[in-house]
């Protein structure tokens, strides 16, 4: 009575491990594009923080509550400038400087062709009335909490957790698949030498 095959796999394991393996290097693939996607979404979105456009789409960090539930705290804000505004409209004003933040309210009223404003979270309207030359854009939409690692990024540390060292890892792996995939061709060429 034996207990123990030895018997050589059959063509059909062989093709599953073929198939498993094919599996797993697409799922490792789909990962790798998608993080590889992910380093250059965040990269634009710093970018954009450092270089805004009036022209074009700009880019903020929430900092305050003044907002919440609707846009809360560490948010980032996608804002751009339209030729009018409205009351609901939630529009970010005021200079953006180093030692100056904008704020993002919501319009609640018009006077005197300028705009009251109402943080959602606060009990009254601001003080003072918003001229509209101030206003650098409307809210078009925000991702929540996404403003923190920006701000992190922001940082010497950030900046290399979350920008450099990703983008090296990213350009090594690049160069490990050249490197390989011209050892396999230098070594097909060799063997065909050789026959």
């Amino acid at each position: 009575m034996k207990l123990f095959s030895h018997a050589k796999p059959t063509a059909s394991r062989e093709a599953k491990g073929l198939k498993a393996c094919t599996i797993m290097r697409s799922f490792f693939s789909i990962i790798y594009y998608v993080i590889f996607a992910l380093i250059i979404t965040f990269t634009l979105l710093l970018l954009s923080t450092f270089f805004p456009s009036q022209n074009w789409y700009q880019v903020k960090v929430v900092l305050s509550g003044s907002m919440e539930p609707a846009i809360p705290v560490g948010s980032i804000v996608l804002i751009k400038s339209a030729p009018s505004y409205t009351v609901g409209d939630v529009i970010t004003y005021g200079p953006d400087t180093r030692k100056s933040i904008p704020v993002t309210h919501r319009v609640v009223a018009l006077k005197d062709g300028k705009f009251l404003t109402k943080g959602d979270a606060n009990e009254g309207v601001d003080a003072g009335s918003v001229d509209p030359k101030s206003v650098i854009g409307k809210v078009v939409f925000h991702v929540p909490y996404f403003g923190y690692f920006l701000d992190f990024a922001k940082t010497e540390t950030g900046f290399w957790l979350l920008v450099i060292i990703p983008c090296l890892a990213v350009a090594g792996f690049e160069l490990y698949r050249a490197l390989r995939e011209f050892w396999k061709r230098r070594q097909l060429g060799n063997d065909e030498l050789v026959s």
